[in-house]
């Protein structure tokens, strides 16, 4: 028998409704959408003629399709699985509205670097995760031969960083150079439409003076050592890869420098380059000017910048058209020690400290609020291109997720827009709670309900379901690229 699910604001994110619906939705026993009733009438009619296995009412809250995370970093498997691992991430991302993520190649032992490691975190995943989970590969110097067989086990696409990334972490998946890039792209050749994802900044080539002990625990001396400029090189060497073989997709993540936008702008006009860009929501909403010494839960690689730097990062994102074309959360939580966070003198060194921010359960929040003290805030249509829909595109699942259409997942974020939360560490999934930058912050914006696949997963009362999220596969042939759920 059939579930239906109930609200009297229902955003379908399909095209055909700009405001929300009062209707339902009729999902069959595989945990996909078979209709959608437009009106309370349709609705009606089908309770009067029709017996369903379930009836869920979310009454005046919001329904829309559930968010999807491009960028999370989880430290399972391996030795650092205390960092993060799939069950608290995943419990994170539901709590905070999200459907499915996408985990980067990084922190775990050992990365996802070949066929073998990325089979490794499939297996430690499955039986744990209350979403969906998709991954990403790795490009590393030397692994060349296994771009394309990790492309063929079902990655999503692969991802590189083009500067050494923090210890221990930089040892085991070490930056490549624009050569080292090239040579990639040649072994990937006519594997048309793969998708090569890049943390993008560079070596500093200006002499940085590196902070005392002293000055290590002010923020602006660790801002200075990661200059802008970092950014907007590596953004050319992009550029300069994506118009020299366009028949590749090229994006660049957790963009923080407002300068690199014209850059992206101009390369994207060239005829045929495939080039897209994302930020996070500790770019739009935090600034260093309010980062207080020793405050190392603000710490992240790229660094948050000066306000004045968010304006541009935000008429982009409004702009359909933009490069700038979704947001995700970077998602990094770590240990108070390898934060910094322990008393004793190694406290609050900005230099010294691991870069991420715990923040997935947070985004939507973080984001709502946000925009809504801009001088343009964001429609729920927005909301949903930059959560929900481009992330899929970019990921290769808008077949299946990102809407609510017949034949796709039942993936539901049901929540109250104007609903006011002060974030508190008690309510935080993450393996490590406190601190969080946005301690104390009043934010609106609170996720009632998460739903996977037809499935329960998260209810603001009455906590999880059961760990039923899947593991995605891409499967691809010459003619067709679909995803199998494991």
């Amino acid at each position: 028998m059939d579930l239906l699910f109930l609200s009297q604001r229902i955003y379908l994110g399909d095209g055909s409704h700009e405001t929300p619906l009062n209707g339902g939705i009729i999902v069959d026993t595989g945990g996909i959408i078979r209709r959608v009733l437009r009106t309370k009438q349709e609705v009606n009619t089908y309770l009067y003629n029709t017996e369903s296995e379930a009836v869920y009412d979310f009454g005046d809250l919001l329904l829309m399709p559930g968010l999807i995370d491009t960028n999370v970093h989880i430290s399972e498997p391996g030795e650092r699985t205390d960092w993060e691992g799939f069950a608290s991430a995943t419990k994170a991302a539901a709590a905070g509205g999200f459907t499915t993520i996408i985990n980067r190649p990084t922190n775990a032992t050992p990365p996802t670097v070949n066929v073998q490691t990325l089979k490794a975190k499939a297996a430690s995943a499955r039986g744990k995760i209350y979403v969906d989970v998709g991954f990403w590969g790795g490009l590393v110097p030397g692994n060349t031969d296994q771009l394309v067989p990790q492309l063929a086990a079902g990655v999503v696409g692969l991802q590189c960083t083009l500067c050494p990334s923090a210890q221990p972490v930089g040892e085991e998946f070490a930056a490549i150079n624009e050569s080292q890039l090239g040579e990639a792209l040649q072994q990937l050749g006519k594997e048309q439409d793969a998708l090569i994802a890049f943390h993008a900044e560079l070596p500093a080539t200006e002499s940085l003076q590196q902070p005392d002990e002293a000055s290590s625990k002010c923020y602006g001396s660790f801002l200075r050592s990661r200059p802008a400029s970092m950014e907007l090189s590596a953004v050319q060497l992009i550029c300069r890869a994506a118009a020299a073989q366009p028949q590749h997709r090229y994006h660049v993540m957790n963009l923080s420098c407002a300068e690199a936008l014209p850059v992206l702008e101009a390369c994207r006009q060239e005829a045929g380059v495939q080039l897209s860009a994302e930020t996070c929501p500790h770019y739009l909403a935090l600034g260093a000017e309010q980062v207080p010494d020793c405050g190392t839960e603000f710490k992240t690689w790229p660094p948050i910048r000066e306000r004045a730097n968010q304006a541009a990062l935000w008429s982009a994102l409004r702009r359909p058209e933009s490069t700038l074309q979704l947001i995700a959360s970077d998602h990094s939580s770590a240990t108070p020690g390898a934060r910094c966070l322990t008393y004793g003198r190694a406290r609050g060194n900005f230099m010294n400290a691991w870069p991420g921010i715990s923040s997935l359960q947070l985004s939507l929040p973080v984001v709502w609020t946000r925009a809504r003290q801009t001088e343009q805030p964001l429609s729920l249509a927005e909301v949903h291109r930059l959560m929900c829909w481009q992330p899929a595109q970019l990921c290769g699942l808008s077949s299946f997720k990102g809407r609510i259409a017949e034949g796709y997942d039942a993936d539901f974020c049901v929540w109250n827009p104007d609903e006011e939360f002060t974030v508190c560490s008690d309510q935080l999934y993450a393996s490590h709670k406190s601190p969080t930058p946005y301690a104390g912050q009043r934010l609106s914006g609170v996720v009632h309900a998460t739903v996977v696949r037809g499935l329960h997963v998260y209810q603001q009362y009455e906590g999880f379901g059961q760990p039923l999220g899947k593991v995605l596969l891409r499967k691809s042939s010459s003619k067709l690229v679909k995803f199998v759920r494991l």
